[in-house]
């Protein structure tokens, strides 16, 4: 199969730069245009396949910054990057540039030389980054695979000995998952990421753990249950959560904690009139709350030892006219919402993980690592990158001596000469990295004006 052409987006209020992009990229680029910020973020909403923004900033109705805070605020910037092409040239411009998430920044006029290999160097540099995405979703895939399968054996082998549908493990999963991502949609107030979501329907599938440790006699009585039978399964709210909370290494275990919370309290009601504890309202930890209703709906909408099914109208009824026990409002309005999506979904049961789901996981992953290893202040982060900007460096080969731009000189306090035969004192770069840099320097052509080396300079008492 040939390889695909990657696809650019260039994004310019002037037809004639788009023009003259256009024919300089075009062969070996597949190419879409935009006259303007709104028609960009339409084209990126409706072609997943962009590979590189070469975005303007100075464009009427939305500029190329806010085309950038809408590319942030929509998670683009997190896969596809930015290259500014502008005739913006100051630093402040950069710097903002750079601050909401573009990857370069190009300044007009350029050279057809330089705007090829920026761009191939851009997008070598994120197809590494699409491989080592690809790589960890894949482990944590297989991870959440693997957890699944053991925790749904440990929820099979429950329903087994207590009489129900060998699907009601899988039901509390899909309805656990589709509550949250509702109430993640209506409300801000729980504050649950797409990893805690796929902990707790994960999870959920142990909220009957402790049924384990009943007599089975008991569980599967056909008839209605006597004070103290019924005082003897309510127990197993709490054996369940005290199995796992003996579980090795349940401090260090996000899974676990869900798990414990959801087996102690997903009998729990708003009102306080729950077991074991008697909590009230937002006592009850979300997980709990949430499995607590799918629990509810699927024990009334299967067949049981003493029971015959409800329908699914019958039984959003009785949840909702509190028949069941009182539930928090704003998850009552959410199951409200998914009713019919509900209904529907309960026939498609999945026994892998969420791909979208596990997909951002990996994001927040990657992008966590990432943000860990950049500079903490913001103060640095700005002054580290004007140094990278303005510091340039010119070689004269005649009289072999290497000079630092007259700005980043003024601004660092130093001579412009920073080397020079006749001064051997080494006070901002070493001997070696001289020597280094010389050598970058020689290989210079006009074909090939520029050089990209990491060395370290010492300013004051800082090496940067």
């Amino acid at each position: 199969m040939p390889k695909r052409k990657a696809k650019i987006l260039i994004v310019d209020d002037a037809q004639i730069n788009r023009i003259i992009l256009c024919e300089l990229l075009r062969d070996q680029y597949q190419i879409l245009e935009a006259e303007d910020g709104k028609k960009a973020l339409e084209i990126m909403k409706e072609d997943k396949m962009i590979d590189l923004v070469l975005l303007d900033i100075v464009m009427p109705n939305m500029d190329g910054y806010q085309v950038l805070e809408k590319m942030k605020e929509q998670r683009y910037l997190e896969y596809l990057p930015v290259i500014i092409i502008s005739s913006e040239g100051n630093t402040t411009s950069m710097e903002k540039a750079y601050e909401l998430g573009a990857t370069d920044y190009i300044r007009r006029p350029f050279e057809s030389y330089i705007i090829n290999r920026r761009i191939k160097n851009t997008l070598m540099l994120y197809e590494k980054q699409k491989k080592l995405v690809h790589l960890v979703e894949q482990q944590i895939k297989k991870r959440v695979n693997n957890n699944t399968t053991l925790i749904n054996v440990l929820g099979h082998i429950v329903e087994f000995r207590n009489g129900e549908s060998g699907l009601h493990i899988q039901h509390i999963q899909t309805i656990t998952k589709m509550l949250l991502l509702q109430l993640g949609k209506k409300s801000h107030e729980y504050k649950l990421s797409d990893a805690d979501i796929l902990l707790i329907s994960t999870a959920s599938s142990l909220h009957d753990i402790g049924k384990i440790s009943i007599d089975e006699k008991i569980l599967n009585k056909p008839g209605r249950l006597t004070k103290d039978e019924f005082e003897i399964v309510k127990q197993h709210s709490l054996i369940g959560a005290e199995m796992l909370k003996t579980v090795p290494n349940y401090n260090n275990n996000d899974l676990l904690k869900y798990a414990y919370q959801i087996c102690r309290w997903h009998h729990e009601r708003y009102d306080g009139h729950g077991y074991p504890d008697g909590l009230v309202g937002d006592q009850i930890p979300i997980s709990a709350q949430v499995v607590s209703i799918a629990d509810v709906y699927d024990a009334l909408t299967s067949e049981r030892c003493y029971k015959k099914a409800y329908s699914h109208e019958q039984a959003m009824k009785m949840i909702v006219d509190g028949q069941c026990g009182v539930f928090n409002p704003l998850l009552l309005e959410c199951l409200c919402d998914i009713s019919e999506e509900m209904k529907a979904s309960l026939f498609e049961n999945e026994n892998y993980a969420d791909q979208a789901v596990v997909s951002k996981m990996t994001d927040e992953l990657v992008i966590k690592q990432f943000r860990s290893e950049m500079p903490k202040e913001k103060n640095n982060e700005s002054q580290n990158r004007k140094f990278f900007q303005e510091m340039t460096f010119e070689y004269d080969a005649f009289k072999d001596a290497v000079y630092i731009s007259s700005q980043a000189a003024k601004d660092l306090g130093i001579d412009e000469i920073i080397y020079h035969p006749k001064n051997h004192e080494f006070s901002f770069f070493n001997k070696s990295t001289i020597k280094l840099l010389k050598d970058k320097l020689k290989e210079t052509t006009h074909l090939n004006p520029e050089v990209d080396l990491k060395i370290y300079a010492h300013i004051g008492k800082q090496k940067q």
